[in-house]
């Protein structure tokens, strides 16, 4: 039997791709919520002995979360085979330690509460900062995808001659893979952060490429501060207009307004968060990861 797919708030062309790909059955639902802000979700398809795949990116977790575990619980409780979750974004994976006394390590409780309602995991580029791997804090099998091949098909659509630039240190290996696949020179950025909104980055020289396009890559952007400073090094070193390429685009404070500001040429993210900038599909690469744990 097809498995059926749960679409909670994925991009449409994402979800229709992976659904495709799949060639899993679209089953229909109800979610809303109640005058007083309560979610009321009722499944429209019944998951009875079917393996049932909840699509949905936790970008704005404390909203998306609930409406999960309910369709998760629902699904059990009407017979379903297995749940897991595709979450293109996942979130609460900053707080991984407790940086100051009596802080919550968020990340291993959020871990916690899907493992407890979920056979699965599939997610892309989570931010793995001191994790090694989502199975650390996760007790169900999980898959990280990469969205790489993703992002290097577009670099070579799109950028004529790009030099590609990383955040930080810690980006080389994912800048280097990518740049890899087109043949590309890239670099990363020595960045000092003071605070969540404050950060200051020395660009390296790029003098031997300053005829190539520079093509800021990153995994998350949220308030945008890196590659604001970047972009501000790179625009007073004379350097062509750079394009800003980012797999999950979260965008707070109007940190696509502040992009374009600083001289950003482009602003375009992966469509695992839904946003105006999507321009990068990663709906084959989800869908091999969702295969993967079905079969």
């Amino acid at each position: 039997m097809r498995p059926l797919l749960f679409d909670l708030g994925a991009h449409p062309g994402l979800s229709a791709r992976v659904q495709a790909v799949l060639g899993a059955e679209r089953g229909a639902l109800e979610l809303r919520r109640f005058p007083d802000g309560e979610c009321y979700l009722r499944l429209e398809t019944s998951p009875a002995a079917r393996a049932v795949i909840l699509l949905c990116p936790l970008d704005g977790p404390d909203t998306r979360t609930l409406p999960v575990l309910f369709a998760a619980a629902t699904c059990r409780e009407l017979g379903a085979d297995s749940v897991g979750l595709a979450a293109p974004y996942l979130a609460y994976m900053r707080q991984d330690i407790r940086f100051r006394p009596g802080e919550a390590v968020t990340s291993r409780t959020y871990a916690a509460l899907l493992s407890d309602a979920l056979d699965w995991l599939v997610t892309v580029d989570p931010h793995l900062h001191r994790y090694d791997s989502l199975d650390e804090i996760y007790r169900i099998p999980t898959r990280s995808l990469a969205a790489a091949p993703a992002l290097a098909a577009w670099i070579a659509a799109e950028v004529a001659h790009p030099v590609l630039i990383g955040p930080d240190a810690e980006s080389a290996q994912w800048v280097a893979d990518v740049a890899k696949r087109i043949g590309a020179p890239w670099r990363v950025l020595e960045k000092s952060r003071r605070g969540d909104r404050e950060v200051s980055v020395s660009v390296p020289d790029l003098e031997a490429h300053r005829h190539c396009t520079p093509v800021l890559l990153d995994d998350i952007v949220s308030t945008g501060a890196t590659m604001v400073a970047a972009l501000e090094h790179l625009r007073s070193q004379g350097a062509v207009a750079p394009v800003c390429l980012a797999v999950h685009g979260l965008f707070a404070d109007q940190a696509e307004a502040a992009l374009r500001q600083a001289g950003a040429a482009r602003v375009v993210t992966c469509n695992t968060v839904v946003h105006p900038s999507n321009g990068v599909c990663v709906a084959e690469v989800l869908a091999g990861g969702i295969r993967s744990c079905l079969y």
